[in-house]
């Protein structure tokens, strides 16, 4: 068996960069969705869901399995539920941050 260098983290966090994005999309949803883009937001945060949660059951953590498909069915491009109004703000605030610190916490030992 190779021994580990001293520089190799222990694990690595492959949910970081899909969270970041899909939070980023989130932060801006306010200013998108008011214009031609906003289909760009459900596919975003839905795909971006399944693949962080996909990352999360992988590591281990299943529960963010089970978040990330909820965010998925509430951000589904296919049937959309045409939230509106102040809550569904709150809610994609919520969901940004659920991402970024699903991102920081999902990680696997490295291979």
């Amino acid at each position: 068996m190779a021994s580990r260098d001293q520089n190799t983290p222990a694990f690595q966090r492959n949910a970081l960069l899909p969270s970041f994005i899909a939070a980023a999309v989130l932060f801006l949803a306010p200013v998108i969705l008011k214009t031609d883009w906003s289909a760009i937001v459900l596919y975003v945060v839905a795909i971006g869901a399944l693949i962080v949660g996909w990352f999360g059951v992988q590591a281990k953590q299943w529960w963010w399995g089970i978040i990330f498909l909820a965010i998925a069915v509430l951000w589904n491009p296919a049937f959309p539920f045409g939230f509106d109004g102040t809550p569904w703000m709150v809610a994609q605030f919520a969901a940004a941050v659920v991402f970024l610190v699903a991102g920081i916490l999902i990680k696997s030992p490295a291979e």
